[in-house]
């Protein structure tokens, strides 16, 4: 049984633009190669956060959301921890009301790409 999942992961902000892209390939490839079906992929660039992580006051936010089975995401989230770049992770299963959103959200996002 496929399960509809999000996650987001937030990179430290000493990174190049090309380190970035290549620490998010890794984990899109990861999931792909544990045989993941990425539905929705965001990039919220660079952002401020809330408190201090590690020191840091700033991140690159990336959202996946993807359909895999429950063995997957332990899987990620220990690649995850594994990972230097990544200084924190949110994973969570996406219930039948969360997953409207987020329809209706991908949906906004690909008709203000089209204007």
């Amino acid at each position: 049984m496929l399960n509809h999942y999000e996650t987001v992961f937030i990179l430290t902000p000493v990174l190049s633009d090309a380190q970035m892209k290549e620490t998010v390939k890794k984990f899109r490839d990861l999931l792909v190669s544990l045989g993941a079906e990425i539905e929705n992929e965001e990039s919220m660039g660079l952002r401020k956060l809330a408190y201090p992580i590690q020191k840091k006051s700033s991140g690159f936010y990336q959202l996946f959301q993807f359909k895999a089975e429950p063995s997957v995401v332990e899987k990620l989230e220990v690649q995850y921890r594994r990972d230097e770049c990544v200084i924190r992770f949110l994973t969570f299963r996406l219930d039948k009301y969360a997953l409207e959103y987020a329809e209706r959200r991908k949906s906004l996002k690909s008709e203000k790409k089209e204007d």
